[in-house]
């Protein structure tokens, strides 16, 4: 498996070649001392996850923050810092940063944030990227939206979630209760209305695709039945 990228930017010497070096054991490292070359290099490579110092030349961690967040909003910030006041803390967490370190910090604890980062950002990727097959249909969860033929068909966002909640249990029985409160936090009666007409919806949208249909079952709940044809 390829080593995931890092981006380190780090000025002072001594502890910029232990971090790295240590670092290097686990991931692809790219070091920059100074937040001008910085920026460029973020700009011009792709990176998994920057690790930044705050006091740099040229451009601060912060600045480097910001100008990172308006290009990528997703990619995990860490920020390494002698600075120990909680405003900078907070500043740098209000920018976009998902962790900030105070040194002298433990290079195991940077390692294991490293790697608890790149875990959620990799699992949230794969989440928001995640599409469906439904016959000839090509469903978007992420975006609300049914594909076929080169023709969309836009859900709201309940009906995306009970597509989606029908799509991971195929072809199992889902109670009634269970989709209700997955999907309103309660079974009342007026939810319960909702629901039916949201099954009504898709079973519309699906009426003529062979091999797809959402199945009532008396006094429990639906099944989404998908036959292999």
């Amino acid at each position: 498996m390829d080593k995931k990228r890092i981006l380190y930017v780090e000025d002072d010497e001594t502890l910029a070649f232990l971090t790295s070096d240590n670092l290097e054991q686990h991931f692809h490292v790219t070091h920059c001392n100074n937040g001008k070359k910085a920026f460029e290099t973020f700009c011009n490579e792709s990176f998994d996850l920057c690790v930044l110092d705050i006091m740099l030349p040229d451009m601060d961690g912060f600045e480097i923050a910001t100008e990172i967040r308006k290009r990528n909003e997703e990619i995990p910030i860490i920020f390494l810092s002698a600075k120990t006041l909680k405003e900078d803390r907070i500043k740098g967490l209000k920018l976009g940063a998902d962790d900030y370190l105070v040194k002298p910090y433990s290079i195991e604890e940077l390692i294991l944030k490293i790697e608890i980062f790149l875990n959620r950002s990799q699992k949230s990727t794969e989440k928001a990227s995640k599409k469906y097959t439904i016959g000839s249909f090509t469903f978007e969860p992420q975006n609300y939206i049914l594909i076929q033929n080169n023709e969309t068909t836009t859900l709201t966002e309940r009906e995306s979630a009970l597509l989606k909640l029908f799509l991971d249990n195929t072809n199992t029985v889902l109670k009634r209760e269970k989709i209700l409160t997955s999907l309103w936090g309660n079974d009342d009666y007026f939810t319960g209305r909702s629901l039916d007409v949201f099954i009504s919806r898709l079973r519309k949208i699906f009426k003529d695709e062979a091999g797809v249909k959402i199945e009532n079952i008396p006094r429990v709940g639906f099944k989404l039945v998908i036959e292999s044809l």
